[in-house]
Order: C-alpha cells, then sequence, then structure tokens
C-alpha cells in the first residue's frame, strides 16, 4: 500500500505542480499580498489546482503507457514501467477530481467552474487534442490562462488587469513550442511513435513559431508595464523589463545550445541564473507594486 502510494504521487508529478503558481498572479497584482484572508483562499486554491491537475497526469499516463514505454525518459513512469498498476491509477483518476472538484466549489463557486473547465479541457487533450498539431500546444497554453483566471475571483479582484492574460498565454505558447522542439531532437526518428503530432511539425516551423511568439511575448509585456490600468501610474514597472528579456533568452540559450527544455519544470529547478532572472523580477514587481504606487 505504501508503495502504491509512493508510486502514485510520483505519477501526480509534483515538480510539475509549480505551474499552478501562476493562481497566486491575481493576489500579488491586485496588491492583497499581505492580506490573510485572500491569501489564505489562494493557497487553498492552489493546492486544489495541484490535486486536479495530478489527477489529469495519472489520466494522461493511462493513455499513453504503450507511447512511454518508447521515450527513453517516460518508459520510467510508473504506469509504463509497470510499477503501478492500472486499476490503482484509473480509481485515482476517479476519487481524486471528485474530492477537489466538490471543494473547489466550495471554496467560492466561480473558482470551481474555472477548476472543472480546466479539468475537462485537460481530459480532452489527453485523449484528443494533444494529437492535433499547433492545437496541442494552444490547449497547454489554454490550461496556464485558466489558472490566471481562477485566481482572480479567489481574491475578488479589482484592479486586474487583461493584459496579464494576454502575456500569460504568449508565454506559455513559448514555453510550449520550445517543448516540441527539444521533444524532436530528442526523439529523432522515433518522434512520430511517441506522439502523432509531432509528425505535422518540423524544426524550421518551430523555430519560426517560437521566433514570432518570443517577439510577441515581450513587446505584449512591455506594453502591459506601460498601459496596465492596475499599474502604480510613475511607470516604475518598465524597470522589471530586462528581468523578462533575461529571463526569456536564458531559456532559450538552454534549449538552443544546453538541448533542455524537454521538461520545462526541471529548466526552472535546476538553473540558477535562470532562477536569478525570475526571483529578481518577482522581488521587483512586488517593491514597485507594494512600496511605490505613488
Amino acid at each position: 500500500m505504501v508503495r502504491t502510494f509512493g508510486y502514485l504521487i510520483r505519477t501526480m508529478r509534483p515538480r510539475q505542480w509549480l505551474k499552478n503558481v501562476f493562481v497566486f498572479a491575481p493576489l500579488i497584482f491586485d496588491v492583497k499580498l499581505f492580506d490573510p484572508l485572500y491569501l489564505g483562499r489562494t493557497v487553498a486554491g492552489f493546492v486544489l489546482l495541484c490535486l486536479t491537475s495530478g489527477a489529469i497526469y495519472v489520466i494522461n499516463d493511462l493513455v499513453d503507457a504503450e507511447k512511454d514505454r518508447q521515450h527513453p525518459r517516460k518508459r520510467n513512469r510508473p504506469i509504463a514501467a509497470g510499477l503501478l498498476s492500472p486499476a490503482a491509477a484509473a480509481a485515482a483518476a476517479v476519487l481524486i477530481p471528485l474530492i477537489s472538484l466538490t471543494a473547489g466549489f466550495a471554496l467560492d463557486v466561480v473558482f470551481g467552474g474555472i477548476l472543472t473547465a480546466y479539468f475537462l479541457l485537460q481530459v480532452a487533450y489527453s485523449f484528443v487534442l494533444k494529437n492535433i498539431v499547433i492545437i496541442d500546444v494552444m490547449v497547454i497554453a489554454s490550461g496556464f490562462v485558466l489558472r490566471v483566471a481562477a485566481g482572480v475571483p479567489l481574491v475578488e479582484a479589482e484592479r486586474f488587469s487583461p493584459w496579464m492574460y494576454v502575456c500569460m498565454a504568449l508565454l506559455a505558447l513559448f514555453i510550449g513550442f520550445n517543448k516540441r522542439r527539444s521533444e524532436m531532437i530528442l526523439l529523432k526518428e522515433n518522434a512520430e511513435a511517441h506522439r502523432e503530432s509531432l509528425q505535422e511539425y518540423t524544426l524550421p516551423l518551430l523555430d519560426q513559431i517560437i521566433t514570432i511568439v518570443t517577439g510577441a511575448v515581450l513587446v505584449a509585456y512591455a506594453l502591459y508595464t506601460f498601459f496596465a490600468p492596475n499599474l502604480p501610474p510613475n511607470h516604475l514597472m518598465m524597470l522589471t523589463i530586462p528581468f523578462v528579456l533575461y529571463s526569456i533568452f536564458r531559456y532559450m540559450y538552454l534549449v538552443h545550445v544546453k538541448g533542455m527544455g524537454g521538461e520545462p519544470e526541471e529548466i526552472v529547478l535546476c538553473d540558477r541564473p535562470l532562477q536569478a532572472g525570475v526571483v529578481s523580477w518577482g522581488l521587483a514587481v512586488v517593491l514597485i507594486m507594494y512600496c511605490f504606487r505613488q
């Protein structure tokens, strides 16, 4: 039982729960970070997102077990490796969403609706949408946008700018297409056998898309720092642009030169310079939003 539980936790991929921190964006940018009520609600929302996304990873691994066995890294996942029985995984895939979605509606009705939409979208991705070229990455990006949107009702946001949704969508597209590029390089001639959509991509196409998306995310963020209505009127937020530039360029360096990017969370958790760029951006945002609003 203990081993089964351990393998289940591994299948739920706790390292990828890092993506759910975007639910805190409305809390920070609506200047409510130090409000105990809204902070507590957002932390609760984060936990429910982690449980829901963990269940989705279990579903995804059940669906992809055979294909994962052909992947040099994914073949070690508990279901693909035969360490976690499909029956136990299927039971968890049903029970965990029932608990997390019910708790989501109890926390906030709108949050519960967004959490349900996120779950259904990701289930559709696991079964169908991940095999459709371009749509596969757009669905991933939609998941990130929904994470941000989920935080809005939890803090009863009054000053949260729609610009943040645009920046989040473009950033997620940037990460998603870089991940597809890394998968193609890693899998080489076996790419098509692992993911059907990969047979429709080519490296030149992905490089062009990444170039477009990179420029778009940088321009969108720069415009956000100047024109978002919720920001301090002194335009100090523009001082955070260099941190975003560095972090984006560092990520591209790691993908294109160091051959990373197949698992984006590993880049964030392992690369110290990238961490420094992201943390510096976060500290600068909090300082500007909370100390220099006039």
